[in-house]
């Protein structure tokens, strides 16, 4: 009998500039899928707080405020608002993907974070190359979460925003048998166009990796566009339009209409089968791969900018480091 999991991409607003207030929507919103039988849901690229709309439509030297006040309102990982997200996933018993703008002392990096349906964080990575403007605010990733891994409802992969055009990125997920990708953008950015992309791109990896994908984008509400407007000076075009929130089936088809405005959810069944119907076909990572002439080399290692070594570590150190002296010295004529 094959499993079938009620999956659900989330198309919602921010509580602009609030942690805390956008925190509590998405519990709300939560709780309202629980009650619909929802299993797996997916929530915006960073939408806690906010996606930094300002980084698009602000030069550098002009950001400095609207980037303090982003980094004010990051989420520190794990904190009380990882502890909420997760009681309201407990609750629901539900496995959920948001990203977060996470702080790590004066750095902001784009997060994602996976909670189980128990409530705990089983993954927690982050975005491993910031695109044009989003340099100018967050930090760099690492390998660490270019890997799938095991939830109540699948084995889960999740990538944010155009790192899906790094087939790299997206093969290491692949050969770690992801069956459910948690896709995210941020929605409302650089108009239709940005919407066309982003169908093209997830139906591709659907396809390429047979697996499920469920994408999420936000929306700004016209009263935030007004602010962000004020708050910036910038014009309306560059923060409308660009939101497509869909599910899609290892077949490429779209399992309900996509969204691409207003605030609301596309809920589907996953069912499991079609898994192994477009494999059996096209597996990417088997039948179908050719190893011996292509493969992926990848560092999951997490970075770190302290590395410190005990007294006898250090004297080991020493000696290899003297040995290799005396090894490798010329030697002395008689």
């Amino acid at each position: 009998m094959s499993r079938i999991v009620k999956a659900a991409a989330v198309q919602c607003s921010p509580v602009l500039y609030s942690q805390a207030g956008t925190v509590q929507k998405v519990c709300e919103l939560i709780a309202e899928l629980g009650q619909q039988g929802v299993e797996f849901a997916v929530f915006p690229e960073t939408v806690v707080p906010y996606y930094p709309y300002f980084s698009f439509v602000q030069p550098p030297f002009a950001m400095g405020k609207e980037h303090l006040k982003l980094l004010s309102e990051s989420v520190i990982v794990p904190s009380e608002a990882t502890d909420l997200i997760g009681a309201a996933c407990r609750a629901a018993q539900m496995v959920v993907s948001i990203g977060v703008n996470e702080r790590v002392g004066g750095t902001i990096y784009n997060a994602q974070l996976l909670f189980d349906m128990d409530g705990s964080i089983i993954q927690h990575r982050r975005k491993i190359t910031p695109t044009y403007h989003e340099r100018m605010v967050w930090g760099q990733g690492d390998g660490s979460g270019l890997c799938a891994i095991d939830s109540a409802v699948g084995r889960i992969g999740s990538l944010a925003c155009w790192e899906h055009y790094n087939p790299l990125a997206r093969f290491a997920l692949m050969a770690d048998g992801e069956q459910i990708h948690a896709a995210m953008f941020p929605g409302s950015l650089v108009g239709q166009v940005f919407a066309d992309q982003i169908s093209a791109t997830i139906q591709h990896h659907a396809l390429e990796s047979g697996c499920f994908v469920v994408n999420a984008t936000a929306w700004l509400t016209p009263e935030q566009q007004q602010q962000i407007m004020q708050d910036t000076g910038c014009e309306i075009g560059p923060i409308s339009g660009g939101c497509f929130t869909a599910i899609v089936s290892p077949e490429g088809k779209f399992l309900a209409a996509p969204l691409t405005q207003g605030e609301g959810y596309v809920i589907a069944d996953l069912d499991f089968s079609l898994i192994d119907k477009r494999k059996r076909m096209m597996d990417s990572v088997g039948h179908y791969s050719r190893p011996e002439l292509l493969s992926l080399l990848i560092d999951r290692r997490k970075t770190q900018v302290l590395h410190e070594f005990s007294e006898t570590q250090s004297t080991t150190q020493e000696k290899i480091s003297n040995f290799t002296t005396l090894t490798e010295a010329p030697l002395s004529k008689a």
